[in-house]
């Protein structure tokens, strides 16, 4: 399904120096499926001394962004205080089947109250994840705050398995 906020929704640019013979682009609503369906995302951040912080968690695709909620206090935050560009990938760990995906952009947080409720409806009846917000944050049962992030597509890549494909898809700065 096509989110109503990428409309018209992003041309797919296949690579055919790194896809099989006649093999064809995923569309941008196969690329949208996997990043609704998907439950956890692995994200890249840079530390301070620019070694790289790859870290599993859930994300949730919403209204055209993926979203994440990170600890105040962990590594991930203060890399994403530090610097908000990041990607967030997500796939299968098969080689010859699913689509992988990867998710570039700049993450902004999220403080909005209404914009956190919605959010955490969203996590609930997903993930089963159970949050209230206080102070701008997500807060879970035993206290512990999670600062909300958005992540809007600057790139996305698309790595297909059967047949073998990378695409591209730009979005407008």
């Amino acid at each position: 399904m096509t989110d109503p906020r990428i409309d018209p929704p992003p041309e797919p640019e296949l690579n055919e120096a790194f896809s099989e013979p006649d093999a064809r682009a995923p569309s941008w609503s196969d690329v949208e499926a996997v990043l609704s369906a998907a439950e956890m995302f692995w994200l890249s951040t840079v530390r301070r001394d620019g070694r790289p912080h790859v870290t599993p968690l859930p994300a949730i695709w919403f209204e055209g962004t993926l979203h994440i909620s990170v600890g105040r206090h962990e590594q991930k935050a203060k890399n994403l205080a530090r610097d908000s560009r990041c990607a967030l990938t997500t796939g299968t760990n098969q080689l010859r089947s699913g689509l992988d995906v990867v998710v570039e952009g700049t993450a902004v947080r999220i403080t909005d109250r209404s914009r956190l409720l919605r959010l955490a409806a969203l996590w609930r009846s997903k993930l089963d994840w159970h949050f209230e917000i206080c102070d701008g944050a997500f807060r879970d049962p035993a206290g512990r705050e999670g600062l909300v992030f958005r992540l809007t597509p600057a790139k996305v890549l698309a790595f297909g398995k059967a047949p073998f494909t990378q695409t591209r898809f730009r979005f407008p700065a």
